[in-house]
């Protein structure tokens, strides 16, 4: 297929990409790593009247600590963001999800962020956004303004951007030095979008019992998904038969996956449980070296 015709604008600076959106208003579509844009505009699932490229823009290429979080620029790749020595340090499970992200030519060029504006509900990073309580900054004409992940991923493959507002990065949060981490997903094919996946993180403490959990689901919603109510039921537990049984009995009860030609409904509930219990299991195991290895795990005469 072939794109519909539009014009060309390299943007300069932000100023220049928010004045030409705010001129052609939702005639006008930012791009940056393009992968998942360009496919939609030659199947003419889109057709921008412009496209306004940001890759010249300096700063927005940016990975940097702020104090207890982490912010990706508008341009940080995905493969930035699997080798960035500070995400390895402070969020682990971000580096072992990333490789997961389609392949490497789509990991050269994609950005964190242009993945959770797609919003794809089968994607890795708007789960890590919902997970690590993301915080999107959008910028427009009028000035900045800051949205929780939560609100941002509206539904299947929409967001909150008004169409004169482009996202200029993503903060989120780090996990504990001691937490450890797992992450398990289940597609066709390596780098397919997922059926579903689990990501999981927590600290185990003296008595092995799970502590501060975090679980993130994707490809089971209409968006990526935060499981607050199953951390809540994990937390304070030891990892057990007992607690893998009610974990996956609780996400059989209150998952609602669609259907579609690649899996049934219950295929994803089923498999969620399945994925669940091992990212659980990969948690805990590295939760209990990370105990140990920072002295925790010893004991005191």
């Amino acid at each position: 297929m072939k794109p519909a015709r539009f014009d060309y604008v390299r943007a300069e600076s932000v100023e220049h990409a928010l004045a030409v959106l705010a001129e052609h208003g939702g005639e006008a579509k930012i791009i940056a790593g393009g992968q998942s844009l360009m496919p939609m505009i030659n199947f003419r699932l889109v057709k921008p009247a412009v496209l306004v490229d940001i890759n010249h823009i300096p700063g927005l290429e940016v990975i940097e600590e702020q104090g207890d979080r982490l912010r990706m620029g508008a341009l940080a790749r995905h493969r930035m963001t699997a080798s960035d020595r500070a995400i390895g340090r402070r969020l682990p499970i971000l580096h072992e999800v990333m490789h997961h992200v389609a392949h490497m030519t789509v990991r050269n060029r994609g950005t964190f962020c242009g993945s959770v504006c797609h919003a794809d509900p089968a994607a890795e990073m708007p789960m890590i956004a919902q997970m690590f309580d993301g915080r999107v900054e959008i910028a427009s004409a009028s000035g900045v303004r800051v949205l929780p992940a939560s609100e941002f991923l509206v539904g299947s493959l929409v967001n909150a951007l008004e169409p004169e507002e482009m996202v200029t990065g993503i903060s989120i949060g780090t996990s504990s030095p001691d937490a450890g981490w797992g992450f398990e997903e289940f597609s066709r094919r390596h780098g397919d979008f997922a059926l579903a996946a689990v990501a999981v993180t927590f600290r185990v403490d003296d008595g092995e019992a799970i502590r501060d959990a975090r679980i993130g689901m994707t490809g089971v919603g209409e968006t990526a998904l935060r499981m607050r109510d199953l951390e809540v039921l994990v937390d304070g537990r030891r990892l057990d038969e007992t607690l893998e049984a009610e974990v996956a009995a609780w996400l059989s009860d209150n998952l609602s996956p669609n259907a579609d030609i690649h899996a049934s409904a219950d295929y994803r509930r089923n498999l969620s449980g399945v994925l669940a219990v091992r990212a659980l299991r990969k948690a805990h195991a590295r939760g209990l070296e990370r105990r140990a290895a920072s002295g925790k795990g010893q004991d005191h005469e």
